[in-house]
Parts: structure tokens; sequence; C-alpha cells
């Protein structure tokens, strides 16, 4: 597999690139920060959301719908303070609860409607001459794009090489390269071409491009609930049915204690004592997970995708371009015994001088550097003849005033037994090692390193913490594998690695019950992502790559991969610190409402009024009026997430059950008992 990170971005690090994601578009359009703003401007939208077709989709919210509806019947028959105060609390839970899920989906809207803004018709000049408009072109049409023409749709580079700007979807301002016959192919509709001609074959139809996708999924049209949404959904209308059944149940047990209950109050009760929260909350919260993807520049093909990186237990990572800077440079010049630094020295460079490989520049770049030779060649220097390296020979370099100076790999040399010895050591320790010789003396041996990138080890160390395994992905031989696997922290690795190999490791993975997440570009990579659970394309790939993966990365970053993972894990936590926190809130709205409804009845279980409220209308109307307005409260946090930190499921339950079990006590005691001091002040409250 390549990447085109370091091709594209060559010094970017890790650091660098999160804070370009605080720059992208999906920032700018979104942010990541809750603005009290998005409540007025989602309100509309929250009220349009009252149609009970919507609010059947959501079975605790439908019961609380049901509830008002019924309440404010009897509020028209009977106007009582108490009653109509009930009915209009109620109606409010129900808007506040459209309110969290309609402020998610608005920033979604936003991001959409940035995304049309830079979406531009463009025309085509197809190869056989004729001129169509973009919306024309069929899957398989070669259409010709040259310098400051707009690319019409989605599809692959057949033919020439251009530099891209992608501004307009990524957010990044640097052109980028697309060129045919690899793994820079895949080039998106409404992105301008700055330089050179290209011929580009159309993969999408009108409609069905990468940015009507795109245009589709942040704005939450296909959103789909994912399998534990489901599952918690399911859990909450059980709780439902269970809470509903013993509501119904009280009212023969109050009818034979002399103390019948009003709908009113039952209903009340009902609306109390199901997990309204969290219903409320839950579909905020995934739509939340797949902005927080947006804002780093990554878009998800479905909810399930980000929800499966919460659970991922391995990580297949790319060597190149993931966990190093992929350019192998020259790091260390060491010459054999009866050879001075020197003569090394001024070989090397004079070697490298036409060499015009990423390698051969940081030869000439360490010998100016470190032994402060000249950086470029002297008129003398251009006479000599130089020799291009060429896979027959492996080496290059140069013959001057009678002299041939090689340099190349040591296959290619005969060498003494310390300078095998330097070769193998060199490679031992996951370097590339290139032997200089003159007139077929060897004169000594070039260090190339394929430099880690920073904090690459502190980054999988918190992954071991997380429980994840990473594995490192390569077509170096084993002992260079094993060498950069060492330096960087992970914990495996896959050397000599073929696209059939990445599939068997998947396999044997998945066959053990593991979750397995990977990055590719390549056509050759499309089978691996198809059967890992999350597949991350690169934006710069091939269409095959993008259409077979579950995410794709604007950024072409294969780092990008770390910080999905935890995302979806912050998705989870965010999902259960939120139902731990709804769960734990009936018990203060059981000590609230219970012991009200029948303290005149059983004296005894006013000893269970803890918060000694004023009356059962006011204990009754300030539980309803915290249990509507805590929806509001917690709408930022659904949104935001709940803060992550890499740590074991143990210590992540302890601190879930300590912060939102306790608080989730606790936190009702105080507001319901501040909201009572309020409500006796209302006339009308007994």
């Amino acid at each position: 597999m390549t990447t085109t990170t370091t091709t594209e971005h060559p010094q970017r690090t890790p650091e660098e690139v999160r804070e370009r994601h605080a720059q992208n578009l999906g920032h700018q359009v979104a942010g990541g920060v809750f603005n009290p703003r998005q409540l007025l401007t989602s309100f509309p939208e929250a009220l349009r959301k009252l149609d009970p077709r919507h609010q059947a989709r959501n079975p605790v919210m439908f019961v609380v719908w049901v509830g008002s509806l019924l309440v404010t019947v009897f509020a028209v028959g009977d106007p009582s303070v108490f009653t109509v105060a009930v009915a209009v609390w109620l109606w409010l839970t129900v808007l506040f609860a459209n309110l969290a899920e309609a402020v998610a989906e608005g920033r979604g809207k936003a991001q959409a409607e940035s995304l049309r803004k830079a979406k531009t018709d463009a025309v085509a000049h197809l190869t056989d001459g004729r001129t169509v408009a973009g919306t024309e072109l069929k899957v398989g049409d070669l259409v010709v794009v040259e310098a400051g023409q707009v690319i019409p749709g989605d599809g692959d580079v057949v033919e020439g090489i251009a530099t891209v700007d992608e501004s307009a979807i990524t957010g990044e301002s640097a052109p980028v390269i697309r060129e045919s016959g690899g793994d820079r192919s895949a080039v998106t509709g409404g992105t301008t071409v700055l330089s050179d001609r290209i011929v580009v074959r159309i993969t999408a139809k009108p409609g069905e491009t990468f940015v009507d996708r795109m245009i589709a999924l942040v704005e939450g049209a296909q959103r789909q609930k994912t399998p534990n949404e489901i599952a918690l959904t399911i859990l909450l209308s059980t709780l439902t049915i269970i809470f509903l059944l013993a509501v119904v149940a009280l009212q023969p047990f109050a009818v034979y204690s002399g103390g019948e209950q009003s709908v009113i109050v039952l209903t009340a009760l009902l609306v109390c004592l199901i997990p309204t929260t969290i219903g409320a909350l839950l579909s905020a919260i995934g739509i939340a997970g797949m902005d927080r993807l947006v804002q780093r520049n990554v878009l998800a093909t479905s909810g399930k995708a980000v929800e499966a990186a919460g659970d991922v237990d391995t990580l297949l990572l790319d060597k190149t371009g993931t966990i190093t800077w992929g350019n192998r440079r020259a790091t260390e010049l060491i010459p054999t015994p009866g050879t001075t630094l020197d003569a090394l020295v001024d070989a090397s460079r004079l070697s490298s001088l036409a060499d015009g490989t990423p390698e051969g520049r940081s030869v000439v770049e360490l010998c100016a550097v470190e032994h402060s030779r000249p950086a470029e060649a002297d008129e003398h220097e251009k006479t000599g003849e130089f020799v291009p390296f060429t896979a027959q020979t492996r080496m290059s370099g140069i013959d001057l005033d009678g002299r041939r100076i090689r340099k190349g790999a040591a296959s290619a040399f005969t060498l003494g037994e310390s300078t095998k010895a330097v070769v193998d050591e060199i490679s031992a320790q996951g370097g590339t090692p290139l032997v200089v010789a003159e007139d077929d003396r060897v004169l000594g041996v070039i260090r190339l390193s394929d430099v880690v990138k920073p904090g690459m080890r502190e980054r999988f160390a918190e992954l071991r913490a997380m429980g994840i395994r990473t594995v490192m992905v390569t077509g170096d031989n084993p002992l260079t594998a094993k060498a950069i696997a060492a330096e960087a922290g992970v914990d495996d690795f896959l050397a000599e690695a073929k696209p059939e190999d990445k599939m068997a490791l998947i396999r044997r993975e998945q066959e053990g019950g593991k979750l397995v997440a990977m990055t590719g570009d390549g056509t050759n990579d499309a089978p691996a992502l198809a059967q890992s659970d999350v597949g991350v394309a690169m934006n710069t790939g091939t269409s095959a790559a993008k259409e077979a993966g579950n995410m794709v990365d604007l950024d072409s970053d294969p780092t990008k991969l770390i910080e999905i993972v935890e995302i979806g894990k912050q998705l989870l936590i965010t999902r259960g610190a939120l139902t731990t926190f709804s769960v734990a809130n009936d018990l203060a709205k059981y000590f609230a409402i219970l012991p009200a409804m029948f303290a005149a009845i059983y004296p005894q279980l006013d000893k269970l009024n803890i918060m000694h409220l004023g009356s059962p209308q006011s204990a009754i109307l300030s539980a309803l009026i915290f249990n509507a307005l805590i929806i509001v409260v917690l709408i930022p946090l659904a949104l935001r997430g709940v803060r992550y930190k890499p740590s074991s499921a143990s210590a992540l339950l302890r601190r879930n059950l300590l912060v939102y079990g306790l608080g989730g006590v606790v936190t009702p005691f105080a507001g319901i008992w501040l909201i009572d001091l309020l409500v006796r002040l209302i006339p009308g409250i007994a």
C-alpha cells in the first residue's frame, strides 16, 4: 500500500495535522463548541418534529407525546393551574427532545449548505470532441480537463499528471498531485485543475458523486440507527413498558386504599420514571458522533462504522507515511577501515549530485550540513558524466577525471567482512545501507533511515492502554520491519506483506472475535478494506478503495485512523454515561413523587419526603419541570461528547458510575428542591 501524506505534506507532524483540523471546512461550518444561539435557530425545526409520524420513531418520546396529548384534553375540560402547568411541561419535554435532535442535525445541514455552495456544475469536454454539461455525463465517459478548468465529475485519471485544488472539498489550501497509473489517480467533481492536462474516466453518475454523498450524509438524510443504538432503544422501550404497567397497576391499589389518583398525576409519574433523558438525547448523540468525524475531514458512510471504531481490537497501520515519514534520509557516513571520513564524504557527494531522488538529495544535504561541502556542483564537476540508477546495475554515480565513483545496493558490490558487518547492522536496526565505491574499491557505507514520526510511540502506548493491538504492515524485509516496529512501539508487524497477506491477517483476527480497522488507498487494498470492520480509504486513493471502505479521509492522512478510534470510543462512552445518568435520575424522582402521592393515605411515607417538598402538587410539578430542563442542560454534553481518556474498561466503568451514576442521583435532589421553592410561589398550586 502506498500513501501520499509525505508527498503532499512532507513536513506535517501529527500535532500539526490536529492543529489544521481546527481550521478545515468542517470545523469552520460546524464548530466544535456548542453555541446557545443554536437552540434558537433550531427551534422552528423542533416544532416541526412534533409530527406524530416523527415521534413514533422514538418509543420513549412517543409515550410522552401521547401523555401530553391526553393531559391537554383534560386541561381543556378542567383548566386548573396544576393541570395546565403539567400539560405545558409535558409538551416542553417533547419539544426539548426534538430540540436536541434539531441542533445536532442543524450543524450537519450547515456543513451540507457550505458544500452545496462549493459544488459547481461544470462543462465537460469529451475526448471525442463533444462538449456536454456535467449533469449529462455517464459512467465510463472520458473527459479532458486542462489548467483552470473544473473537473466535471468523480473519476480516475487515465492519462497525464496535474496539480489540483481540492480546497472546496478538503479545506486544504495546498494543491495536490493527481496522476494516472498509481494510487493517486482519483479526482473529485467540483475541484479545479491548476496546471497541465489530464484525461479523466468518469466513475459516478450525476447526483451520485462524492460531494452529493457527502451532502446527504452530513445533513443526516441517510442516517440509520447503529446496532448498539437499536439495542439501547429496545432496552429503553422495555423499561418504558415496565413502568407503564407499574403505573397502570398502581391505580387499583390507590382506589382500594381510598386515595384514587387523577390521570394527570399518573401521567406525570410515568413520564418522570421512564428514561426520557437518554431517550431524548439518543439520536443527537449518534448524529454528533458523525459530526465530530466530519469536523476532522473524515466522511463515514454509516454510523455503524463510527460505532465499530469504538470497539476496535486490532489496528493495521501501514509503515510508510503512517508510522514513518516515508522518505528515507541519509543520516550517517561510515568509512571502511583504511578510508578517511573526508574521502567518503567527497565520494558520497559526487555520486549523488545528479541523483534527483529524495535519498540522493539527502546525501548531498548531509554532506553540506554536517561536513561543510558545497550543496551544488561546481563548473568542473558538471563536466563529469553522470551515471543514472538502473534496475540492472542497482547503482548510480559519476565518471570524473578518470575516477569511477558509484553508490548503490550492497548486493551490487563485493564486500569485505568488516563492511558486511556494517551493512547487516544497519539492516538489523531498520535502516537501508548504500555502499559507496571508487574504481571497485569500497570506501564506506551510507546509512539511510526511515524516520519514525514524533509522538507515535506515545500514541501507540495510549492505544495499548485502551486494549487495542497495533500491527505495522510493510513490504520491508523482516529485519528492517522488526527494528522499525521496536522503535515505533507497535505490538506486532507483518513484513513483506502482499494484498493476500493483509486479507489473511484480517480474517485471522476476525475469526478470534476481534474487530479490525485499517487504512488503504490503492486498488490492491480494496479487498482488505472491504473485509475489515473499519476501512478508512484515503481521498487521494483510487475509486475502488473509496468504494470498498466505510470511511473516507479527505486529508489522506493515514494516522487519522487513531483519532477515528478515539472518536468512536467517545461516542460509546457518551451514550453509556448519559444512559447511566438518566437511569440514576429516576431514584430522586421516586423520592419526590411517590411520597407526595400517598403521604395523605399512608403518613409513614412522609419519611421518604427527604427533600421536604411543599405539597403533592408542587412535588409532582417540580419533578416534571426538572425532567424537561435536564434535557436542555445535557444537549451541549451530548453534542460535544464526554471527554475520553485512554484507560482500561474497568477504570472507565468506575469513572462512569462515580461521575454520572452518583451525579445522576445527587443532581435531581438539588434541582427538584430548588425548583420546588419557586413552584410554591405559583398561585393555585396547593
